[in-house]
């Protein structure tokens, strides 16, 4: 049998009012930090783009989602690109999510890679740098049929000449510097782009790369 609940005892006015005790997140392991934790003033998250840029591959979105919005950082570059659509997405991510980004080429920067390369805010290469430019690669794994084969060849089209205006655009770069770049495919080395205007050169016998960086953005006088 169902029995109604006793009545809630009134609080006396001398009975102190009970303390709220907010609920807080339990502190991650390994002395990992949340977003909100980091300090925006400063340049405090540091993360690595390298290997392939694949498809199934999410652990580098991930890597973006995961830093605060409209902060600050250091982005470095290890990869020979991979799926030119991945790399759109990462350049998509740096732009939409307002990260002011410092990218540094740590050793190749190449194909689908250059895309969030040329989304940072901020780039910089070493003499020893390698960014292989070259158009986009139809490359399908899978069978279609002819109709799709031919839709695919058409959008492939639309997709390589926004490809090229888009990474001219990031770069801050005429599309003829990228077009001659991209036709046939070239290697491009650090001080070239930087002859190019396109980054700015850091080595490593000058000490670390934000004291470098400070260097760099010191007027000249």
């Amino acid at each position: 049998m169902l029995r109604p609940d006793p009545p809630r005892r009134a609080r006396k006015k001398s009975e102190p009012k009970p303390v709220s005790h907010p609920l807080r997140p339990y502190p991650l392991p390994q002395g990992g930090r949340r977003p909100s934790d980091y300090n925006l003033e400063s340049r405090d998250w540091e993360i690595v783009i390298s290997g392939e840029l694949i498809d199934k591959d999410g652990q580098l979105h991930e890597k973006l989602m995961d830093l605060p919005r409209n902060s600050r950082g250091t982005i470095f570059f290890d990869s020979s690109g991979g799926s030119a659509f991945v790399g759109l997405a990462l350049a998509s991510l740096i732009r939409l999510r307002g990260l002011t980004a410092v990218g540094i080429v740590a050793g190749e920067c190449s194909s689908a890679a250059l895309m969030p390369f040329a989304a940072c805010r901020e780039r910089y290469v070493t003499p020893h740098t390698s960014l292989l430019f070259h158009p986009i690669r139809w490359q399908s794994e899978e069978q279609v049929r002819l109709e799709e084969a031919a839709e695919w060849a058409r959008h492939f089209r639309v997709m390589e000449a926004d490809h090229d205006a888009l990474i001219a655009n990031l770069f801050g770069s005429s599309p003829e510097t990228i077009k001659a770049w991209n036709n046939p495919g070239r290697f491009v080395s650090g001080t070239e782009l930087v002859a190019a205007g396109l980054a700015k050169m850091i080595d490593l016998f000058s000490g670390d790369a934000w004291t470098q960086i400070a260097r760099h953005r010191i007027p000249s006088q």
